[in-house]
C-alpha cells in the first residue's frame, strides 16, 4: 500500500514521536524554539508534519530532549531520511495541497461533505476542467490541465486493490449548479450515479427542501487511516492556506456533525435515483 513509500504520514509519525519526547521532558514549544534559536512556528510544523524534518533538525532536538537512547536517535533519523523522499504527486510541480493529497493515498476511510460541487474523486475529466477553470479564472491553460492530471491519479484510491472507504454527502445544489455545460454535467450525473453503487462507495444527497443543516459552514473532510498510531484528520479547504485539524475533541465534534448530515440526507438508493431524475433533466 502507499503507507509503505507515502512521506506526507512518515512526517507526521516522526512529528508526534517528536512531540511526545519534548512532552516526556515538560518544555513547551516556545522553549525548545528558545533553546535552538529557532521560531516557535517551525516546532509546531516539525510536530504536525507540515514541514520537511532534516536528520540535523532531529538530531537537534534528541540533543535538547537529551535523549540518551542511539538506536531511539538512529530510528528518528532514518525515519527522517525517509520523510524527505517525494510522493507521486511531486512529479506533478507544485501543488498547493499537496499535504492533503498525501494523507488522502495513505487514508483507509474518508468521509466528505460537498455543499457546492461533486468531489473530486467523483468527478469526470471535464467536469473537474470546467471547474477548475471557473473557480480560477486566471489560471494558465498547463496549470488547469496539470491540476485535472492529479485529480484523475487521486482516483486511482477508488479502483485499487484495497480501495478507498468513500462516504460523501453532498448538497443539492451541487447537481444543480451547471459546471461547464448542460451536456457535461449529464455525463457527470450519470457517472456520479454509477461509482456510487461501488461497494466501497456511497454517495447521499441532502436535497433543499432540509433546510437549515449542521453543513451550512461549508465544506470539510475527515481522514482516517490503517494504521492506529495515526490519528485521524480533519480537512478544510481555503482560499490561500488549507486548515487540518488533528486534535481528538475536534475530530470528533466534526464526525458528530458528519452522523447529523448522514441522518437527514436521502438513502443511497433515494440519492441514486435523485441522482439520475436529475441527469435526465440535463438530458432534455
Amino acid at each position: 500500500m502507499a503507507s509503505n513509500v507515502n512521506p506526507t504520514v512518515r512526517r507526521r509519525r516522526l512529528g508526534q514521536e517528536l512531540r511526545r519526547l519534548r512532552e516526556l521532558k515538560g518544555m513547551t514549544a516556545e522553549e525548545v524554539a528558545e533553546r535552538l534559536l529557532v521560531s516557535q512556528s517551525k516546532i509546531s510544523r516539525l510536530e504536525n508534519g507540515r514541514r520537511s524534518i532534516s536528520q540535523r533538525d532531529v538530531r537537534d532536538l534528541c540533543g535538547v530532549y537529551e535523549v540518551e537512547d542511539h538506536r531511539i536517535v538512529d530510528s528518528l533519523m532514518q525515519m527522517a531520511k525517509d520523510s524527505r523522499q517525494q510522493g507521486w504527486w511531486h512529479a506533478f510541480g507544485d501543488i498547493p495541497y499537496s499535504v492533503y493529497i498525501g494523507l488522502e493515498t495513505d487514508a483507509a476511510s474518508l468521509r466528505v461533505y460537498e455543499p457546492q460541487v461533486v468531489p473530486g474523486l467523483l468527478q469526470t475529466p471535464a467536469y473537474a476542467e470546467a471547474l477548475i477553470q471557473g473557480a480560477l479564472p486566471e489560471t494558465p491553460t498547463t496549470d488547469v490541465e496539470k491540476r485535472v492530471q492529479v485529480r484523475l491519479r487521486r482516483q486511482e484510491r477508488i479502483a485499487a486493490d484495497e480501495p478507498l472507504r468513500l462516504w460523501a454527502v453532498i448538497d443539492e445544489a451541487a447537481l444543480r449548479r451547471v459546471v461547464g455545460s448542460r451536456l457535461i454535467m449529464r455525463e457527470q450525473l450519470e457517472q456520479l450515479a454509477e461509482k456510487s453503487q461501488l461497494p466501497h462507495v456511497t454517495v447521499q444527497i441532502l436535497p433543499f427542501e432540509m433546510g437549515a443543516h449542521p453543513g451550512l459552514n461549508g465544506q470539510y473532510a475527515v481522514l482516517e487511516f490503517p494504521d492506529a498510531a495515526d490519528s485521524s484528520v480533519v480537512y478544510i479547504e481555503g482560499v490561500t492556506s488549507d486548515l487540518y485539524l488533528e486534535k481528538a475533541h475536534d475530530v470528533q465534534k466534526y464526525s458528530v456533525m458528519y452522523e447529523h448530515l448522514r441522518a437527514q440526507a436521502l438513502s443511497a438508493e433515494q440519492s441514486r435515483q435523485f441522482i439520475t431524475e436529475i441527469a435526465k433533466d440535463y438530458a432534455r
